[in-house]
C-alpha cells in the first residue's frame, strides 16, 4: 500500500541521509522524495512516498521520531490531500508530429518550455494520474528524456503540519 508522509525537520546537514537510511535498512524502496524549506526559518519539509504495509511503516515512523532533528511526522490521507508532481519531458518531433504533440500538450494544460528542430521540452504539473496519462500519450512519439520532481503533498483546509510546533 502506498503511503505519503510529510515530515517537518530541522534543516541540518546529513539528516536526509539518515531519514533515507532508515527506510533502506528496512528494505523499503522510496518511490518519491521531495525536500524544501518550510514556512518556518530553519525547518524543512520532507515528503516521502513509500509502498509498504502499515505495520512496518509504523516501526519506521517510530524510529524517525527518535531522530533528534525530526520535529513532526504526519501520514497524509489521500482523500484529504492536495498532491502534485512536476515533470519535464523531452519528446522527439519532426514536421509531421509537431502539431500533434502541441495539441496533446494543450489538452493536458502543459507548456512547451524549449523548442529545437528535433525535440520539444514539455513542462507539466498535476496529480499522478494526469502526468502518467500525458506520458502515455507522448510515448508513441518517442520520449527522449524525463526529469521528475518528487510528489509534493499538503493537507486540505486550514490545518497545518507546523501548527503548535514553533510560535513565530
Amino acid at each position: 500500500m502506498t503511503h505519503v508522509l510529510s515530515m517537518l525537520v530541522e534543516d541540518k546537514p546529513g539528516l536526509l541521509t539518515r531519514v533515507a537510511g532508515l527506510f533502506a535498512r528496512r528494505g523499503f524502496n522510496i518511490e518519491s522524495l521531495a525536500v524544501g524549506k518550510s514556512e518556518i526559518a530553519g525547518l524543512s519539509r520532507i515528503t516521502v512516498v513509500v509502498d509498504v504495509e502499515q505495520g512496518p511503516l509504523e516501526q519506521v515512523t517510530k524510529q524517525l521520531n527518535k531522530l533528534i532533528n525530526v520535529i513532526k511526522i504526519v501520514e497524509l490521507d489521500p482523500t484529504q490531500t492536495v498532491e502534485r508532481e512536476h515533470l519535464l519531458i523531452k519528446v522527439k518531433v519532426d514536421n509531421t508530429t509537431r502539431s500533434q504533440i502541441l495539441e496533446a500538450t494543450n489538452l493536458f494544460r502543459a507548456r512547451i518550455v524549449d523548442v529545437s528542430t528535433d525535440a520539444l521540452v514539455i513542462e507539466v504539473t498535476g496529480d499522478t494520474a494526469k502526468t502518467q496519462a500525458l506520458l502515455r500519450v507522448l510515448e508513441p512519439y518517442g520520449i527522449k528524456e524525463i526529469a521528475q520532481s518528487g510528489l509534493l503533498a499538503m493537507g486540505r483546509g486550514s490545518k497545518s503540519i507546523t501548527e503548535r510546533v514553533y510560535k513565530n
